[in-house]
Formats: structure tokens, sequence, C-alpha cells
């Protein structure tokens, strides 16, 4: 029986997604074998990865003069990886939670860091202008404290955005953004892989890097400098088609927008239930919140679980709940859990 799944992620994948891997799997293209079992060099592979980078040309209206790359080592190698390839000297970042911090923590370790933002991380810290320094990094969307920013503003400088857990649920401005990064295990397929989505002026082909981490190198060689992770870009390739199929990324933002809406509205109509977060900066895709009586975290988990609403226990860091709503997300699972919120209130307050 497949359950709700509310991982921050990895998150759930689209059932179809799974159910056309899982029919491929043995005998891929009629090859008798997996994909998982062929060269990356194979015409056939390389043509998956040039139709998962052509869907997301076309679903985020990628500028032709950015590049398009699959990085391996997640979001969080590109704390470091991003300033590696820039070559700043200095930085700045819009600081809105966890994420943000461990973005900070990376820059530091290769150029002078200003910030604007600190805890608690329940709002959007507002933000002058930028400029004077080589360029501005932000989280669009904080996956453990639940803080969106809805608009970055203008700046002087190039802007970096962390778009791992809201790519693909929004459209993005590329006047006002030059690189976005996003690891895949959120809203778009498996762990192992980073998609960059780079201004090509910026990348340094000369940079200090091995090559399999020069973003310049990667664009060059069709994210091909050493072997991929093929199975993980093959099920990006599928969930880029299930996006289209669904009606692209502005059906996905309206999807957002009503499962978190109605989520809200249940836990701000509640006396058991609170969120801390402002709301003009409260996450579409990850939604934090608290108990009356923390003692009871413990059993709403194990009866959420019971009931099929899987992993919503809240980041260690914070405490309490937190319900991810990201894409693949069944249209059913948010009633589900506003169901079962509002019996277990009426049980437990």
């Amino acid at each position: 029986m497949r359950t709700f799944n509310f991982s921050a992620g990895p998150a759930g994948l689209p059932l179809s997604v799974l159910e056309s891997a899982q029919a491929e799997l043995l005998d891929w293209q009629g090859l008798g074998t997996s994909v998982m079992e062929i060269s990356h060099r194979d015409p056939r592979v390389i043509a998956v990865f040039e139709s998962a980078q052509r869907q997301i040309r076309e679903l985020l209206a990628v500028p032709d003069d950015y590049a398009v790359i699959f990085a391996q080592g997640g979001a969080s190698a590109m704390f470091d990886l991003i300033p590696q390839n820039l070559s700043p000297a200095s930085v700045h970042v819009l600081n809105t939670g966890a994420w943000s911090e461990k973005a900070i923590k990376g820059a530091q370790r290769h150029a002078a860091v200003t910030v604007t933002g600190a805890a608690p991380y329940v709002d959007v810290p507002a933000l002058s202008p930028v400029s004077g320094v080589d360029y501005l990094h932000y989280c669009h969307n904080e996956t453990i404290h639940g803080v969106r920013v809805a608009d970055i503003g203008t700046h002087q400088v190039p802007v970096v955005c962390d778009a791992s857990s809201s790519i693909f649920s929004e459209a993005i401005d590329w006047s006002r953004h030059d690189l976005v990064y996003a690891g895949a295990q959120k809203n778009l397929g498996p762990s192992g892989v980073c998609l960059v989505i780079a201004k090509r002026s910026l990348l340094n082909a000369d940079a200090a890097l091995a090559p399999v981490f020069n973003f310049a190198k990667l664009d060059a060689e069709g994210s091909m400098v050493n072997t991929p992770p093929v199975f993980a870009v093959y099920l990006i390739e599928k969930v880029l088609a299930w996006i289209t199929q669904r009606g692209g990324v502005s059906a996905m933002k309206a999807a957002a927008q009503r499962r978190s809406t109605s989520l809200y509205a249940a836990i701000d109509q509640s006396d058991f239930y609170s969120n801390p977060v402002a709301p003009v900066a409260r996450s579409w895709m990850n939604v934090p919140f608290l108990l009356a009586n923390p003692d009871l975290d413990a059993e709403f988990v194990r009866q959420s679980e019971a009931q099929g609403l899987m992993f919503l226990k809240g980041h260690r860091s914070v405490g309490g709940m937190r319900a991810s709503l990201y894409n693949a997300l069944p249209d059913a699972a948010v009633p589900a859990l506003i169901q079962f919120m509002q019996h277990f209130e009426a049980t437990r307050a």
C-alpha cells in the first residue's frame, strides 16, 4: 500500500514514474539490461541527458546563455563549489535559516562574507539593494524553518539562489538570477545529483578545481566529465515529463498554493497547533507546526504513521512536526492530514 509521504527529503516520487522505472528495470529499450548497467557514453544514455536538459530549459524558460549542469555532491557540495567556481573575494548572504547558515560557512572558507538576517527564523529580513560584493546568495525556501523568500529584489551584483526545495514549483525570474542550484531529492528525483543552472559568463574554466567539479568543464562535456549518476538522471528525465504532462510549472505552483493554504488554515484555526512564521514568509513546500503540548509529539507521530501519514516528525533543531508538500504529493494527502490533525486534537486537547 502506498502511504502519503511528507518527508522533507529524500521525498516521494510520482507513482507513474516509479511504475515506469519498475517496468523498465530489467529491460530498457529492448536491450535486455537495465539503464544502470550501460555505459554513459552509449548514445541512448546521452539522449536521456539531453532530453532532461531540454525539458529543464523548456519548463523553466532558461535563457540560451545559461548552462544546465548535472553536478554530483548534492546541494551541500555547492556551498563550497560555487565560490570555488565563481572565485569571489566577497559574498553577501541573506540568512533565513539553517541552509543559509551552511552556505555562509561554505562561503567563509573562500571569501569575505557579510550577512543580513539572524535567528529566530520566522520572517524574511529586510534586504537593501546589495552592491560592492561579487555576488549575493540566498535560499529561496528554507526546508527546516519553513521560510520562503517571495521576492529577492533587484541588486547590482550577480544573484545565486539555492532552490533545492522549491525548484519546479514556480517560475524563476532569470533577469534577477545568475545561478540557481537545487539538490534533486525533493521536487526533481532521487538523491545523487544537484542541478546547476548558471550564466556561462560567470563560469571560469581555469578555476583551480578538479574537472569533475568545474562547472565550465561540466557544461562543455554535457555533465559527463566522469561517469555520472545515470539512474538518477534517468528518473529525473521521467519526473520532468510528468511535470509537463500535469501542466508544467504553473500547475505545480497552483497545487502548492492550494495545499499549503488549506494546511495553514487548519493550523491557524486551531488552539492546539501553531506555526511561528509570518504569513507573508510562509513556505509553500515545508510547513512546520507545533503541538500545544510537546509531550504529545511522539504519540502524534505514532498515530499518524498508523494512518499512512509518513515522516511528519519535525527537524531535530526545531522540534514539533513538519509536513513537506512537494510536487509529487498526491492531492488527497493534505485533506487526509488535516482530518487526522482534527481528530487528534479532539481526542487529546
